[in-house]
């Protein structure tokens, strides 16, 4: 857990947990403020001694502008912000205004800007106190209308649909084998990565219109934040030899899209066939603050409420515990007897959330579903990777080139054998297991004469592997030429005689006759 405050409060948290318990997220932050006092404390000193004296800057009224502005052009404030449905809140027509009148305003233009957005501000906090009653109508720790859905697309490897009020996320899933993993190689990090989350936020989502390019920040922070989220739920590559992928489409945006991902994602993965160790759902709690005595917390906050609040505490987790946390606040923090209460809402609406969830898909399913690559795992003898790869990679590539298969080997000899035909996928097994065989002294093998030499002829196997059938070893006889004796391609059964510790191999025609 990272966290940064000021000497007595917190106003950031970033939280990357498995199950972790409120209680020992609570004493984290007693224990952080700690230490952010103490260091807060010294950069008090330092300051004292460097600091320069603060100038002084004449600052226009802006709240009588703000509230001349919005008295003269008729604005109730009270009107456009309470009682309206979800996604009805026309407070945007008020700024069209103001820049209508941006000449006329002139140099107060700036003032009247900041002015309006205070009374906004102003108006929307006191009218919460005082009536006990969100925009939209809802209680404080109200959750807006929940949807869920699974198998949205038909031909996708997993699909989940997440409603919750106006915020609508689509989620996709797909499936590949383990050699398709992300490589990353960074300052901090440099490794290979089996689940990835990536998270669109189409301008459609907002009633806009817009050019789709390139991710930003939002969309690479929202997604990392989901993909944290669920990461310590995905099952290990030894129970699930899979690389996966999930994409978030924002379809509809009013508020805290990421958390929505988090259920997206968790839909989508276990209609896919991810056998998730448990599933995970997020939210977002808010704040309306006067003072540490006078505040109101509000669950799973929308647009309005983020953007004219105090703070964005997103929580997601299992009904057993938090998996990740992400604190943004715009007041100078929070004390820990809010944390703690924000963290209980957040429980409570978490466990809400997973109980929708569980009545559109309650497990993984047990199998993926058709179109899905099949994975099978066998394990060999490492010596023998460089044999079944053969020489520049000739033998694995004909391998995958026949069968429509892709063969990923680690340096530990499991061997990953991914495709969409099973009957594909065994005849991969099948000749790597013959290529790979161990040979005993008294085997009997069937084999093919590939080369003859002066002192005997080369022996072929199924699966590539070759043994010297010396030329005193063909007949119990004297024999003087091979070729009397055998041809190339000839199919021919043998005892294996000797294998040396180097892998060498001898064989016996005659001693296979008797």
């Amino acid at each position: 857990m990272f966290a940064s405050g000021t000497k007595n409060k917190i106003n950031m948290i970033e939280l990357d947990g498995i199950e972790a318990q409120e209680a020992d997220v609570v004493a984290s932050c007693e224990t952080a403020q700690k230490e952010l006092t103490a260091i807060c404390a010294e950069i008090l000193t330092c300051a004292e001694t460097a600091s320069k004296e603060k100038e002084s800057f004449a600052v226009a009224d802006s709240a009588d502008l703000g509230k001349k502005f919005l008295s003269d052009n008729g604005f109730d404030l009270k009107k456009i912000l309470f009682g309206q449905q979800e996604g009805e809140l026309d407070v945007q027509s008020i700024f069209l205004v103001l820049e209508e009148k941006k000449e006329e305003l002139g140099d107060e233009y700036d003032a009247t800007f900041i002015g309006v957005q205070q009374q906004i501000k102003k108006t929307f906090k006191e009218e919460i106190f005082n009536t006990k009653v969100r925009p939209d109508g809802r209680k404080f720790d109200e959750i807006r209308p929940l949807q869920a859905a699974v198998d949205v697309l038909p031909r996708v490897h997993g699909t989940g649909l997440f409603y919750r009020g106006l915020t609508h996320v689509l989620s996709s899933t797909t499936l590949a084998g383990p050699g398709e993993e992300l490589w990353i190689r960074e300052i901090e990090f440099e490794g290979l990565k089996r689940f990835i989350h990536h998270y669109n936020f189409p301008p459609y989502s907002t009633g806009e219109t817009g050019r789709m390019g390139s991710p930003g920040r939002r969309e690479i922070g929202h997604g990392a934040l989901a993909e944290k989220a669920i990461r310590p739920m995905i099952p290990e590559e030894t129970a699930f030899p899979y690389t996966i992928r999930v994409v978030s489409d924002i379809v509809s945006c009013n508020g805290s899209t990421s958390m929505a991902s988090v259920c997206g994602t968790t839909l989508s993965l276990l209609d896919a066939g991810v056998p998730l160790k448990k599933p995970v759902a997020g939210i977002s709690m808010g704040l309306i603050y006067d003072s540490d005595t006078r505040y109101e917390l509000l669950t799973d906050i929308q647009g309005p409420e983020d953007h004219f609040g105090c703070m964005d505490f997103k929580v997601a987790g299992t009904r057993d515990g938090i998996t990740a946390i992400q604190l943004d606040v715009k007041i100078e923090g929070l004390t820990n007897e809010i944390i703690k209460k924000t963290l209980d809402l957040a429980k409570k609406a978490r466990l809400d959330i997973l109980e929708v969830m569980a009545k559109a898909i309650s497990a993984p399913r047990p199998h993926v579903k058709e179109g899905a690559p099949l994975v099978e795992v066998i394990h060999i003898n490492p010596d023998y990777i460089g044999l079944v790869i053969g020489s520049g990679g000739k033998t694995i590539q004909s391998m995958t080139a026949e069968t429509e298969t892709q063969i990923d080997i680690r340096d530990d000899g499991t061997v990953y054998v991914t495709g969409v035909k099973p009957e594909n996928i065994n005849e991969v097994k099948e000749r790597i297991k013959m290529m790979t065989a161990e040979l005993t002294k008294g085997d009997l093998l069937e084999g093919t004469v590939a080369k003859i030499i002066d002192v005997g002829a080369i022996i072929e196997f199924p699966g590539g592997k070759s043994a010297l059938l010396h030329i005193s070893e063909i007949a119990d006889k004297r024999v003087e030429k091979v070729s009397d004796y055998l041809s190339v391609g000839d199919v021919i059964t043998v005892l294996v005689k000797e294998v040396r510790p180097d892998g060498k191999v001898s064989v016996s025609l005659k001693d296979a006759k008797r």
